[in-house]
């Protein structure tokens, strides 16, 4: 099927269109729902959050436009430049971006805010394809793992420096690209193991995880080193050595663990983990938000109480429900079965696009569109799991739902930017 060179909706996946149209339509009436009050409660008062994000949804119109009437070649040859211009409107932050509560992430224009850190990620997404795709990359030499993750991390510093490390985690999505296209296995489980450590080190205190590591570390190079022993006895002492290497950098990343706690992480963060690890209670200080969105969204029950009718999201219990704890105002009005439909919802959007990135025959609109899933997933996992409790709060986004123009702006660029290259394959049905 050949796209029609003078329609630029010929060919785009009418799912993924739906999807978008369907969570944009839901996402705006929760944001009405939380933010209507007795002052604001016309559909059309633009003073009220719901106003202001109906004019960004109405902008979204001639944004999709844009993104379909470019060729995708486009996207491929400007990629880096893309990336470039991502990485100054983030230095720019520094110079010329407007504080508030607390970091510098936003640019004032007028009566409204740009966030970079939201369009950043479509540039990144398009970067990291641009390297992928290359004929000549693959992940065997090591300086291609300094290219892939110089991508990435570049972005995430200059965001973490805002200070905003919420949004800076996302950028660790691309691992699960990089793993797809070839990353070596041993990154995660060196990732995950590190992520463990540090969390059990918290919670059980240097005296009581570095015994539980050494058994764990013998127990591991027991079984090596019987297979070596018996099959491969000539290498025996050099795994030897590799073992009092590994107990070595164990030891030493688990002394380090109350140092980088104390030190670097600040001090809203150290307390969000303590509560998380069950270390303090504090339903009103730091967890204040979190204990109000879990009671909302028990309140609602199976059914809900229906739309504009929870009395909590009314109340105004969950503070920044329009934004962060959106999914609250989900769960108290619609219900367990309505919180549910929404949770399909998104899956729905990741499959299609991750169905949508393994048929095609571009390596870089594969790559792209995987990038594009990892960044959905990795919002649609953090937020929900930070609204009922199960993640620390870092204060990210739900797609399409939250309120905000840069996010809706950033969301919508990242998705129809892959339908455009979708739209541009050839391929058998």
């Amino acid at each position: 099927m050949q796209r029609e060179k003078n329609n630029i909706f010929s060919g785009i996946d009418l799912w993924l269109v739906l999807f978008f149209i369907l969570l944009v339509f839901l996402g705006w009436l929760n944001i009405y729902a939380a933010s209507t009050s007795e002052e604001h409660y016309e559909i059309l008062d633009f003073n009220a959050r719901y106003g202001k994000q109906l004019i960004w949804i109405a902008l979204t119109i001639p944004l999709i436009i844009v993104v379909l009437f470019i060729e995708t070649r486009f996207y491929e040859q400007f990629a880096t430049i893309f990336f470039i211009i991502g990485i100054l409107t983030l230095l720019g932050l520094f110079f010329f971006g407007k504080n508030i509560n607390g970091a510098k992430s936003w640019y004032a224009i007028g009566g409204f805010t740009i966030q970079p850190t939201e369009f950043a990620k479509a540039f990144t997404a398009l970067a990291v394809a641009k390297l992928l795709s290359d004929k000549s990359f693959t992940f065997k030499p090591f300086k291609n793992h300094i290219k892939a993750f110089f991508i990435i991390l570049l972005p995430a510093f200059l965001i973490t420096l805002q200070p905003d490390p919420g949004s800076a985690l996302v950028y660790f999505s691309f691992l699960f690209v990089f793993y797809r296209e070839g990353l070596p296995l041993y990154y995660f489980i060196i990732g995950g193991l590190s992520i463990l450590i540090f969390l059990l080190t918290l919670k059980l205190g240097i005296i009581g995880i570095i015994p539980m590591m050494i058994y764990i570390t013998l127990g591991v190079f027991g079984v090596i080193f019987g297979y070596l022993s018996i099959y491969k006895s000539n290498i025996l002492k050099k795994a030897w050595l590799q073992l009092l290497t590994c107990l070595v950098i164990i030891s030493g990343y688990i002394f380090s663990v109350n140092y980088i706690f104390n030190s670097i992480f600040q001090q809203r963060h150290r307390d969000r983990f303590n509560i998380i690890l069950g270390k303090t209670t504090d339903t009103q200080g730091i967890g204040y938000n979190t204990n109000q969105a879990i009671q909302t969204i028990a309140s609602g029950g199976i059914t809900g109480k229906g739309y504009l009718e929870g009395d909590r999201t009314q109340g105004k219990f969950v503070p920044e429900q329009d934004t962060d704890y959106i999914f609250s105002t989900v769960g108290e009005e619609w219900g367990f079965i309505g919180s549910i439909v929404v949770i399909l919802l998104f899956i729905a959007l990741m499959l299609r696009i991750i169905h949508i990135a393994e048929r095609q025959k571009s390596t870089f609109s594969r790559v792209y569109g995987y990038g594009i899933a990892t960044i959905f997933f990795f919002h649609f996992m953090v937020n929900i799991g930070m609204v009922i409790g199960l993640l620390p709060t870092i204060g990210i986004p739900l797609p399409f739902f939250s309120y905000g123009g840069s996010s809706l702006w950033g969301f919508t660029l990242l998705l129809f930017i892959f339908i455009r290259l979708d739209a541009n394959r050839s391929y058998e049905w």
